[in-house]
């Protein structure tokens, strides 16, 4: 089982969980990756981090999560004019295993046009898909934190109902010795505000 935590959030530890996430932004990682490296830092589960990030710290960052992006993207454009600016030997149209035979494409021509291929899904305006994928990530960190309060509660409730149960088998236990010995047993009933009389015959 994960490990849980209830104590809130200091602001060391927002401030740790902004600046991992920032971090991955910048280097091209994912926030689920963020927010495992933070939670294991701070013994806490991803989808707690995630939750916080969410709910709260993101909204403290915008400037800096526009940054962080913006620096991405340079540091992408740098890595391009460094490799070269040759279009990729991929062919369009559909004689592509003819083509492909007589290239002979090396690995950092496949590797510029998957480059190519993820800026060109990332600038501009976003599928479809790439949202709704943003959309359920995003929901499963509320859903995941949600049902770790719930978890939490309902152990909670089973502890109260083993109490209560207890109780009950204690006070149906409980009878009264008559003067020759044998025992009669009593019956009980709640009154009011909850507490257990003894009902007399």
């Amino acid at each position: 089982m994960p490990l849980t935590r209830q104590d809130a959030w200091s602001q060391d530890e927002d401030l740790l969980l902004a600046e991992v996430v920032l971090r991955n932004i910048r280097e091209g990682g994912t926030q689920l990756k963020a927010f495992e490296e933070v939670g294991k830092k701070l013994s806490r589960t991803a989808a707690a981090c995630g939750f916080r990030w969410n709910s709260f710290v993101r909204k403290q960052y915008k400037s800096g999560i526009e940054l962080a992006k913006k620096q991405r993207k340079e540091a992408k454009k740098q890595t391009k004019s460094e490799q070269g600016t040759e279009p990729p030997l991929v062919p369009d149209d559909r004689k592509t295993s003819e083509k492909v035979e007589e290239a002979k494409l090396t690995l950092n021509d496949v590797k510029r046009y998957l480059d190519d291929l993820y800026e060109k899904a990332g600038t501009g305006s976003h599928s479809e898909s790439h949202q709704r994928i943003k959309e359920l990530e995003k929901q499963l960190f509320y859903l995941s934190a949600e049902n770790e309060k719930l978890e939490i509660q309902l152990k909670s409730m089973e502890e109260d109902y083993r109490d209560l149960i207890d109780i009950m088998e204690r006070a149906r236990k409980r009878v009264v010795l008559r003067e020759d010995g044998y025992q009669q047993k009593v019956k009980f009933q709640a009154d009011a505000s909850g507490n257990l009389a003894k009902l007399e015959k």
